[in-house]
């Protein structure tokens, strides 16, 4: 019997591994999934770095703009290439026909999850090195020793966050031609008060309340303290993360509830 269970898993994680494939090459061949989610960052970066290069940020004890942005376009990053990119694709693939056929197909349901996230990963490793690499080389923005356990685990908070709520935000979206629209909409506002570009000082309480209460403010404001030349010790901001875990559980639940139903269906 162990056996079995044994070959059935080794052949579903073959699977996985043949499906994360398959994601990554659809994932980069797709110019303008590419371009939105993982140059648009990148470019972003250069554009308002540079020409805010030497500025220091005063409402946050003069620390240096690029110490700000490069942790700020990172959460960007990590959010396009997690919730923008998973939303979006899904709703072509439901709206396709595509995760109705792959019902039929020897691929578990789970299995094809699994992958859909794994290839997420790699994207979000891969933009999060390149950030980091420009961060350091252009503008001198290094992440130190003492805080990159920090950086890492909201990274990973982030990514699940993000990532199951992408998928779960599939279940609300009625059509692909109207995903960019409503994706964009739940993130593009929400990030003029979450310090992604700039510190929010100054905001109406409603609005920073509106701020705190979703996950993108608290995965900028733990980057952001992880990078901190001022921040001492392991530079984990533990309610940001809480926050983060919470999400990720409502990112979860988001998720089953849009599986269980008939691939295909809205609603």
């Amino acid at each position: 019997m162990s056996s079995v269970l044994t070959a059935s898993l080794r052949r579903d994680l073959g699977l996985v591994a043949w499906q994360i494939r398959y994601e990554q090459r659809s994932y980069w061949r797709n110019r303008g999934r590419g371009v939105f989610t993982f140059v648009f960052p990148l470019m972003f970066l250069v554009i308002f770095a540079s020409i805010d290069k030497g500025a220091h940020i005063s409402s946050r004890g003069g620390i240096p703009y690029d110490d700000f942005f490069v942790p700020g376009i990172l959460a960007y990053a990590v959010i396009a290439t997690t919730y923008v990119n998973m939303a979006i694709g899904t709703a072509i693939l439901r709206d396709a026909g595509v995760l109705k056929r792959m019902q039929g197909t020897p691929l578990p349901r789970w299995a094809y999850v699994a992958a859909r996230i794994g290839s997420t990963i790699l994207i979000v490793a891969a933009i999060t090195a390149l950030t980091l690499g420009l961060g350091a080389v252009v503008w001198g923005v290094h992440v130190r020793g003492s805080t990159l356990p920090a950086v890492i685990l909201t990274l990973a908070l982030g990514t699940a966050a993000f990532t199951t709520l992408g998928i779960g935000i599939t279940r609300f979206i009625s059509s692909a031609e109207s995903a960019p629209v409503i994706v964009n909409l739940t993130v593009l506002p929400l990030t003029f008060i979450s310090n992604v570009w700039f510190p929010a000082t100054g905001l109406p309480k409603a609005l920073t309340d509106v701020a705190n209460f979703f996950p993108i403010r608290p995965l900028a404001d733990a980057l952001q303290y992880a990078f901190d030349p001022r921040t001492t010790g392991a530079g984990l901001k533990g309610h940001d993360l809480q926050t983060l875990a919470i999400w990720t559980v409502v990112g979860i639940v988001m998720m089953v509830r849009f599986l269980r139903r008939p691939l295909g269906e809205q609603g």
